[in-house]
């Protein structure tokens, strides 16, 4: 017998550009701004209560296989809190081991062999990984810099009658753009036409700043049938580590991820699962306060990068911002930029063409991650200074 090891489809996969940037960071004492994790726990009063369910005894042995009932009640107040969503915590909420597992049991289960999943490029890394695991067939509409908003046009060209899913991300990783209503819109009336599923990637829905606010795609008429959302507890509450996320949508989506979600992981972080469930009936002055932090640190980030001569359309979302080259112009590409500036600069950041099938939508453009402390953001911005 012949053990050839990884199968094909999966070599483009082999390595990640975030293991190997963090990797070269470790490696030569550089700023990590590559990875999206921020460099302070969320609140403390969190922390207690999951401390408090590992002393209690909750939690410790397996919880529900669709997550503890009353997590599943807080995403559902949640959903209804922000959104008007209204979501039945029994039939249309599923727990998961962080959003990443959320996105790939969607695709695993409802996606098929040969079945075309359109996403916006540049996209996040395992959305390339989900669709190749359930033999789909991966379709890129560009957002083109240097504005990077949807052409809904490409996006209505792009559907075949092969096309089963479209996988949405707003607040957008990496470009840090937030789908505008008149863009939602203009997807969800293109899902329906073709009777198409939606899967949006929220993760990062309480992080837009500058009035540009998160609409979920599921509150626009005729799309809470159709799409499943997906929430992320690490990115909501900055406990990445925690890896608690979440998929809602109607009953018979749902079940579908339900059955392919309990034999990956089966189950997890349940002292955790009590944590978020306090979590996310907090104050709106907490998911404020929140914004508002992250903001000022995008703002501080954003005029030291273009004082320094980069280029930027600016981050309405997430915990990225998106430049060109700057003053490293003189490489390349993106990719050779990334690889030096850790050696020359001692700060890293994320090549956008990774992210890219098509040349020219990221090959000159880098992605920042700014939730760090501000005088990590401000001892980064020294370094590159000293390195121009």
């Amino acid at each position: 017998m012949s053990h050839h090891g990884l199968v094909p489809r999966m070599e483009p996969y082999a390595t990640s550009i975030f293991g190997e940037m963090s990797t070269l960071a470790m490696q030569v004492g550089a700023i990590n701004l590559g990875q999206g994790f921020p460099d302070t726990d969320g609140p403390h009063e969190v922390k207690q209560v999951a401390m408090a369910a590992i002393e209690a005894g909750l939690g410790n042995q397996y919880p529900p296989v669709h997550g503890l009932p009353d997590l599943r009640a807080a995403i559902a107040e949640h959903q209804q809190r922000f959104y008007g969503l209204d979501v039945d915590p029994q039939t249309q909420v599923v727990v998961t081991t962080g959003a990443s597992e959320a996105i790939q049991s969607a695709l695993l289960s409802l996606v098929d062999h040969g079945d075309e999943v359109i996403v916006f490029e540049p996209w996040f890394d395992i959305y390339g990984v989900g669709i190749d695991l359930a033999h789909g067939r991966r379709v890129s509409v560009p957002l083109r810099p240097p504005t990077f908003r949807p052409d809904i046009d490409a996006l209505r060209d792009a559907v075949t009658d092969r096309t089963r899913l479209i996988l949405l991300n707003s607040p957008h990783n990496p470009t840090g753009i937030v789908f505008t209503r008149d863009e939602l819109q203009a997807v969800a009336d293109i899902a329906i036409e073709n009777d198409l599923i939606v899967l949006s990637d929220e993760a990062y829905e309480h992080l837009w700043y500058d009035g540009h606010p998160h609409v979920p795609i599921a509150t626009l008429p005729g799309m809470a049938e159709r799409t499943v959302s997906i929430g992320s507890a690490g990115k909501s509450f900055s406990f990445t580590g925690w890896k608690v996320g979440w998929a809602t949508g109607p009953a018979h989506l749902i079940r579908a991820v339900r059955a392919v979600r309990q034999h990956l992981s089966y189950v997890s972080g349940g002292p955790f699962q009590y944590a978020i469930a306090h979590a996310l009936r907090m104050p709106d002055a907490y998911y404020e306060g929140f914004r508002h932090d992250l903001q000022a640190k995008r703002d501080l980030f954003t005029a030291g990068l273009r004082d320094l001569g980069f280029t930027t359309p600016g981050s309405e979302g997430t915990y990225f911002l998106t430049t060109d080259l700057g003053p490293f112009s003189e490489y390349a590409d993106g990719l050779e930029v990334a690889r030096e500036l850790p050696h020359r600069a001692g700060v890293v950041a994320i090549p956008i063409q990774v992210f890219c099938d098509h040349e020219g939508i990221g090959d000159r453009s880098l992605r920042w991650a700014f939730c760090k402390q501000p005088e990590v953001l401000g001892e980064a911005l020294q370094r590159l200074r000293g390195a121009t």
